[in-house]
């Protein structure tokens, strides 16, 4: 039976986050994706970048058939493995060692928006656990600069979900570079995205 989800804003914005994953000099390794959704960034970066293994997760059970309708679907069984369920606040992750072992980037797509802020936490405190020195950590969407909104969109979309959930809303880009700092990150770059919103790359240093 066919499970796959399409969400329009995966469909928007893949080819300008595949451009930014493409200028990251990504080893032949695995790529941790957490909080994948319908799986179709999964499945269009495992298919741009066939070098690497793209590791798919989501708490939800929805997702994750998507996920694996997906992956049916564009006959990438042999490659790619099946979604983790990963709850991000809930530690450790469940992750199996070949991941670990081999684990090079670690990619968030607009989730810490769409959770509550302990989740940002727990996305910086577990990728600084499993990610070694020199390995990336990428996070994309719309953020807030000196707690001022960088477009009135993002501005009623910030108000739109927090009227969804209190404790959503668009995190403001000094409180996440903090995080990261706590955690021995560090920002490389900051790239401004089409429709307002940033990819931001830190890497382990420390």
């Amino acid at each position: 039976m066919d499970q796959r989800l399409f969400f329009p804003a995966t469909q928007r914005n893949k080819i300008y986050i595949g451009d930014v994953l493409s200028k990251i000099p990504l080893k032949k390794g695995f790529v941790l994706e957490i909080g994948s959704g319908s799986g179709e960034h999964g499945i269009e970066f495992q298919k741009r970048f066939p070098d690497i293994i793209w590791q798919t997760s989501d708490p939800e059970m929805e997702h994750r058939k998507s996920i694996i309708s997906w992956i049916d679907y564009e006959n990438l069984n042999f490659k790619m493995p099946k979604p983790l369920e990963i709850d991000v606040t809930k530690s450790p992750w469940p992750i199996y060692g070949k991941l670990i072992d081999n684990l090079q980037v670690i990619i968030s797509i607009n989730m810490i928006h769409i959770a509550p802020w302990e989740c940002s936490e727990s996305l910086f405190k577990e990728s600084g656990k499993l990610l070694n020195f020199g390995k990336f950590l990428i996070i994309y969407g719309p953020f807030k600069i000196k707690d001022k909104h960088i477009s009135e969109t993002n501005e009623l979309f910030d108000k739109s979900l927090k009227i969804q959930n209190s404790d959503w809303g668009v995190r403001n880009l000094e409180e996440v570079d903090k995080e990261a700092r706590i955690n021995g990150f560090s920002q490389k770059k900051l790239i401004k995205m089409p429709a307002n919103n940033l990819t931001l790359i830190y890497q382990k240093v420390s």
